[in-house]
């Protein structure tokens, strides 16, 4: 399920588990806050009444953005001003959307690969690795090419007075 939410003068279109970076609000790293502007629900093709949805998400930090330069120019006056500004901003985790929670991602579990099968038809690539040089060997190379010399420049002929 997906909803489109309003906060801090911009529209994010979120999902359960979906990270995302407002502007600034109140509250630590772990709160869980819920976004009340609602403007659009639903899943796939369908679209449910905004009324009911509620979206809820946890601050994971409070941050600054990138730097963005003002610098102010007037032609001919000698006025030059440069300044810096990095917003204030927030960066969340949407962890419902409506009655939807965010699933949390376990760590994916390490299977031992079974070894008989790799076996199997590795002989003719077992006699080329051991053909083929090792990394570490030095390679004889043929002595590298001189370059032509060049031409020397055209003597530039004197205008006679």
């Amino acid at each position: 399920m997906f909803a489109v939410v309003r906060t801090g003068g911009k529209q994010y279109r979120v999902a359960a588990g979906d990270k995302i970076a407002v502007e600034k609000l109140a509250g630590e790293a772990g709160d869980t806050i819920t976004l009340g502007d609602v403007l659009l629900a639903g899943e796939g093709e369908k679209l449910e009444d905004v009324g009911k949805v509620t979206v809820s998400a946890e601050i994971i930090a409070q941050a600054k953005s990138e730097k963005v330069i003002v610098f102010k120019k007037r032609r001919r006056h000698n006025y030059r001003r440069k300044n810096g500004h990095r917003q204030q901003m927030t960066l969340l985790r949407i962890t419902a959307v409506g009655d939807s929670k965010a699933e949390k991602k376990a760590a994916p579990k390490k299977e031992a690969a079974p070894k008989a099968e790799a076996k199997t038809d590795d002989a003719p690539k077992a006699d080329a690795k051991k053909a083929a040089p090792k990394k570490g060997a030095v390679e004889e190379k043929a002595p590298a090419k001189k370059a032509a010399p060049k031409k020397a420049a055209a003597k530039k002929t004197e205008d006679k007075k």
